[in-house]
């Protein structure tokens, strides 16, 4: 029998543990088929079936639960020893984060200074940029990234969300009149930020269950969120932003909401990084750190 491989066995007593091939896709880190794809070919390998499967139910065979309960200590040891040896003594090097410009300075930037303040021998670089930058091509250990997962190219913790909002200039509600129904916002001007996938399409949503879709017309196309809060500002067209760049000018009247009683999908906050390895004790603390600040502390999920 070939040797088998320590990272299915880990994969496996995930499944075990968490009740179920999806729970434990979330606690890994993987997508769901990766981890089918694991299990199976750790049962190709051993010559066993390891769980009976149905539709709503998963559970470990008999050779399942001995195999768990022979491997389960071995492999918590095994991770035990491997975190007393990353985590002895302070941490050092260089760790460098990107993360984009509104983000950054918005948010990000007062995090970074008390992570820093707290480890004084790593040196941090924050690279703020709207363009979403090639992990290894560019040497960076994370990304902090705002929106929807789209692929399974990286890996991601999710560390908190945030709510985006229609908002427009007090000039153009006087031009075009306060809209009280998502649909009379079809063919407004809007400031369409490029880096997102529909930029001028949204899905909004009543508590009561009614759902619109809006279809805007282009004033301008910027990518950058900053340059669409500015241009919001000056009245060229409607925008959705996420709450945290709009907060002052809701309070002080320069952008007003627009459709306070309808939803936008809300979207997360991510840290990401590069797939296929274990991540360095540097980013795992600045990813704990980021989870305790922002108060999400969901887990690993999908990829990004």
């Amino acid at each position: 029998m070939r040797q088998t491989d320590l990272n299915r066995l880990q994969v496996f007593t995930a499944v075990v543990e968490a009740g179920g091939f999806t729970a434990a896709a979330e606690r890994l880190g993987m997508t769901k088929s990766q981890v089918s794809l694991q299990v199976a070919r750790l049962e190709a390998e051993l010559g066993h079936a390891l769980f009976t499967r149905s539709t709503r139910h998963v559970a470990a065979t008999e050779a399942g639960q001995q195999l768990y309960a022979d491997s389960a200590p071995l492999l918590a040891g095994l991770q035990g020893a491997l975190a007393r040896l990353g985590s002895a003594g302070e941490l050092e090097g260089r760790l460098r984060i990107t993360a984009g410009a509104s983000y950054s300075d918005g948010v990000l930037g007062s995090l970074l200074a008390d992570f820093a303040a707290q480890h004084p021998r790593l040196e941090v670089e924050l690279i703020a940029s709207d363009i979403k930058l090639d992990l290894l091509a560019e040497g960076i250990d994370v990304a902090v990234r705002g929106g929807i997962l789209r692929d399974s190219s990286l890996r991601a913790v999710k560390l908190g969300g945030f709510a985006q909002v229609p908002v427009a200039a007090p000039g153009l509600f006087a031009r075009m009149g306060r809209p009280s129904a998502p649909e009379q916002l079809n063919g407004q001007p809007w400031v369409a930020l490029t880096v997102l996938a529909s930029p001028l399409t949204w899905h909004f949503t009543h508590p009561d269950g009614r759902r619109a879709t809006v279809r805007a017309r282009a004033a301008m196309r910027v990518n950058s969120a900053n340059v669409a809060r500015e241009c919001a500002r000056a009245g060229v067209g409607c925008a959705v932003l996420p709450d945290y760049m709009v907060r002052e000018e809701l309070s002080d009247g320069r952008l007003l909401a627009l459709l306070p009683d309808w939803q936008l999908p809300g979207a997360g906050i991510y840290a990401v990084y590069p797939a296929g390895r274990y991540p360095p004790v540097k980013v795992r603390a600045f990813i704990d750190f980021l989870r305790g600040r922002l108060g999400e502390g969901s887990g690993v999920v999908g990829a990004w």
